[in-house]
C-alpha cells in the first residue's frame, strides 16, 4: 500500500512540474509600416504542431511547454520572423512586407499553376493548432491543382441611364458577402481575383456600418448621404444604408436547423472539409436548448448521420461531426432533398426553419442542373424553410451556381475562407446569418431630371428587376436578417454637366416626349426612394416612400459610413477594371479608407486596407 502511495506521489509531483513548465505567450502582431495589426499571421512553435493565428485584432496567444522554444511568425506577402521565448510572457511583433514574395505565382486567366512549397494562404494557416477556442486538425499537404476549373458568371456593369428616358432604378438587396472573402482568398495567395468574382455590393456589404437603429415599427432604418464621386470630381455619389433592428439572441425564435455538409471527395482538403467541421462547431456553440441541429451529408449518395437533436446537446452534435471523412461523388441534388424532408418533419411555427449547405459547389451526380434545384429550394421557400450557403475551398469552386441556391433560397451566400471568417458569420452576426427579420426587400428610385442628368447604379447587377416587379408581391427579392445592415450607391452626373462621355444617346421618339415638370425645377429634391418589404412569414408587402435632398456635403465632411463604402466600391472597380474607374487609385483608396476606419473592433477595415497594399504590389509587377 505504501509503495501504491509513493508512486503515486512521484507521479502527481512530475505531473505538477510538467505544468509548472507550461505557459502562455501572447501578443500582437502588426504591420512594420503603419503600425496596424495583422489578422490571420500563422503562428507555429518550432518542431511542433502547436499553432495558433492572430485573430481580427492581430492579438494571438499561445501555451508553450518551456522557455527555450521558438516562435515562428509567418503571414502571406510580409518576411518570416523568429523569436525566442525565453521568460517573456509577450512578445510583440512588426512584420516587413516581402514584395519577391508575390513574384512567385503564375497567373494565366482563370486557371492558375502555383508552384510547390510556396506558401500556404490563411485558409491553410487556420488549419494549424486552435483558433477561435476550436481545436483544428493539423496542416497537412493539399492536393496539387494543374487547372483551375473554377465557376463564376459574367457581369456586365450598370451604364449611366437618363432619367428622362429611364426614370426609375429598381432592385432587390443584398446582403451576401461571400465575394469580398472569396476576393481576399486570391489576394492572400497573391493572385489577380478573376473579374467576374468581383461583386462589387457585396464588397461593400461585408462591412457593418453605423447607421440608425430603427425606432418606429418597420424592422429597420432608411440613412441617405450625398457628395461627391471620389473617383470623378464631376460626379456626385448617393449612399443610401439600411440598418436592421437588433434582437437579442434570448429573444430570437427557436431554430429548426439542418447541416447539408458536403462529404464528397472534392472536399478532402485543409481549406475543405476540416475548416467546414472547425466552423461549425463555432455554430454549435451558439445554440439554445431550444434550438435543433440534424447533420445531412452527401457523396455518392445522401444519408442522415445526426437526427435532430437539441442545441444544449453540444457534446454529440460536435462527435458527430468529428467522423466526418471525405470521398465519394457528389450527389448534392439527393442531399437537398432529404435535408429539406427533415426539416419539414421537424418544422417550428413561428420559429426559423433553415437548412444550411456548406461546399465547394461541386454538384455532379443526380439532379445538379440549376434549374431543378432552383425548382425544389422555391418551393420549400414558399413553405417556411429557408436555405443559407457556406461556400469552402478553391480550385473547383462553383460561386455562381451557389449563389443561385442561396437567392432562390431566401437565404445568404457566404464564403469561408479561414477560420476568421466563420466565426464572422457564424458567431459575430449569428442573429442576421440566420434569423430573417424582413424578406422580400425591394427598393425603387426615381431621379429628378431638373437635378440628375444620368445615373448609375454601382453593382447589383444580378439583382436588378423590372420596374413592374416593384408593386408585384408574387416577385422574390432579398432578405435581411437581424442586425444586418445594407448599402447601396449610385454615381449621378448632375445636371448641367456638359460631358457625354458615359450617355450613349437614344434617338428622339416619334409618338410622345419625353417633358420635365415644371415643378421639379423649383425642388430641392433629387430623387424619391420607395421601399417594399414584407414580414417574415407575410404575403403582403409594405410600402415606405421617402425624398431625399442634396445638402452638397463637402467628401471630407461627410461620414465614416460614407468615405469607407465610396472606399471599397472604388476598389472594386479597380479590380474589375471597371471603364467607369475614372481617376480612381489604390493609393486614394488607402487614404479615403484610412481616413473612414473608425472604431473598427475587429480589424476587419484595417485588413481591407492591407488587402488593397497586396493589390497595389501585385499591380505594380
Amino acid at each position: 500500500m505504501r509503495k501504491h502511495v509513493f508512486i503515486f506521489s512521484v507521479l502527481l509531483l512530475l505531473s505538477g512540474l510538467v505544468n509548472a513548465q507550461s505557459r502562455t505567450i501572447t501578443g500582437t502582431v502588426r504591420d512594420a509600416h503603419d503600425k496596424l495589426p495583422l489578422p490571420g499571421v500563422n503562428v507555429l512553435l518550432r518542431g511542433t504542431t502547436m499553432g495558433v493565428i492572430t485573430d481580427a485584432n492581430g492579438v494571438y496567444q499561445i501555451k508553450v511547454p518551456n522557455n527555450n522554444g521558438i516562435l515562428v511568425f509567418s503571414y502571406i506577402g510580409y518576411e518570416t520572423v523568429e523569436k525566442r521565448v525565453t521568460n517573456r510572457s509577450v512578445i510583440n511583433v512588426a512584420l516587413k512586407a516581402e514584395v519577391s514574395a508575390l513574384e512567385e505565382v503564375v497567373i494565366r486567366g482563370y486557371a492558375t499553376k502555383k508552384k510547390r512549397q510556396l506558401s500556404y494562404s490563411v485558409a491553410e494557416h487556420a488549419l494549424q493548432g486552435k483558433a477561435a477556442g476550436v481545436t483544428i486538425a493539423p496542416y497537412s499537404d493539399a492536393p496539387y491543382v494543374e487547372y483551375n476549373t473554377e465557376e463564376y458568371a459574367a457581369i456586365h456593369e450598370n451604364t449611366f441611364l437618363e432619367p428622362t428616358k429611364n426614370p426609375l432604378s429598381t432592385f432587390s438587396i443584398d446582403v451576401d458577402a461571400a465575394s469580398y472573402s472569396n476576393v481576399r482568398r486570391f489576394l492572400n495567395n497573391a493572385q489577380n481575383p478573376p473579374k467576374d468574382a468581383v461583386r462589387i455590393e457585396e464588397l461593400v456589404n461585408y462591412f457593418h456600418y453605423d447607421y440608425e437603429e430603427p425606432e418606429g415599427e418597420d424592422p429597420f432604418s432608411i440613412n441617405t448621404e450625398i457628395s461627391v464621386a471620389p473617383w470623378n470630381k464631376e460626379h456626385k455619389l448617393i449612399h443610401i444604408g439600411l440598418q436592421g433592428k437588433h434582437i437579442p439572441t434570448e429573444n430570437l425564435p427557436p431554430s429548426n436547423l439542418v447541416f447539408l455538409l458536403d462529404v464528397s471527395g472534392s472536399m478532402n482538403a485543409p481549406n475543405k472539409l476540416p475548416l467546414l467541421k472547425s466552423s461549425f462547431k463555432l455554430l454549435v456553440e451558439q445554440l439554445r436548448e431550444q434550438d435543433n441541429v440534424a447533420i445531412v451529408v452527401y457523396a455518392g449518395a445522401a444519408g442522415m448521420v445526426l437526427p435532430s437533436t437539441p442545441g444544449h446537446k453540444k457534446e454529440k452534435i460536435m462527435a458527430a461531426l468529428d467522423k466526418l471523412s471525405a470521398g465519394g461523388s457528389t450527389a448534392g441534388g439527393a442531399g437537398i432533398r432529404l435535408a429539406y424532408n427533415i426539416a419539414k418533419e421537424h418544422f417550428k411555427e413561428g420559429g426559423n426553419n433553415r437548412v444550411i449547405l456548406a461546399t465547394d459547389g461541386d454538384f455532379n451526380v443526380g439532379a445538379s442542373s440549376n434549374a431543378a434545384m432552383e425548382r425544389l429550394i422555391e418551393k420549400k421557400r414558399a413553405e417556411g424553410i429557408f436555405l443559407t450557403v457556406l461556400g469552402f475551398g478553391m480550385g473547383n469552386y462553383k460561386d455562381s451556381k451557389m449563389e443561385i441556391l442561396a437567392n432562390k433560397g431566401n437565404g445568404n451566400y457566404a464564403y469561408i475562407d479561414h477560420i476568421l471568417e466563420a466565426k464572422k458569420v457564424l458567431v459575430n452576426e449569428f442573429g442576421g446569418t440566420l434569423f430573417t427579420i424582413a424578406k422580400d426587400v425591394k427598393l425603387q428610385i426615381e431621379f429628378n431630371p431638373a437635378k440628375v442628368k444620368a445615373y448609375r447604379l454601382i453593382g447589383y447587377e444580378n439583382r436588378k428587376l423590372q420596374d413592374e416587379d416593384f408593386n408585384n408581391d408574387k416577385k422574390d427579392a432579398g432578405d435581411l436578417g437581424s442586425g444586418h445592415t445594407v448599402t447601396a450607391l449610385y454615381e449621378i452626373i448632375p445636371a448641367g454637366n456638359e460631358s457625354y462621355e458615359f450617355i450613349q444617346p437614344v434617338d428622339d421618339l416619334k409618338y410622345q416626349q419625353n417633358r420635365i415638370n415644371k415643378k421639379t425645377t423649383q425642388s430641392n429634391e433629387i430623387m424619391t426612394l420607395k421601399l417594399r418589404y414584407k414580414q417574415p412569414d407575410g404575403d403582403k408587402s409594405k410600402l415606405l416612400v421617402e425624398a431625399v435632398k442634396d445638402d452638397d456635403i463637402e467628401l471630407h465632411r461627410t461620414t465614416d459610413n460614407f468615405r469607407f463604402s465610396a472606399a471599397v466600391a472604388q476598389f472594386g472597380m479597380l479590380l474589375r477594371d471597371s471603364e467607369f474607374k475614372g481617376k480612381a487609385s489604390y493609393a486614394d483608396v488607402i487614404s479615403l479608407a484610412r481616413s473612414a476606419r473608425g472604431d473598427d473592433k475587429e480589424g476587419y477595415r484595417a485588413e481591407f486596407i492591407k488587402m488593397v497594399e497586396t493589390m497595389a504590389l501585385l499591380a505594380s509587377k
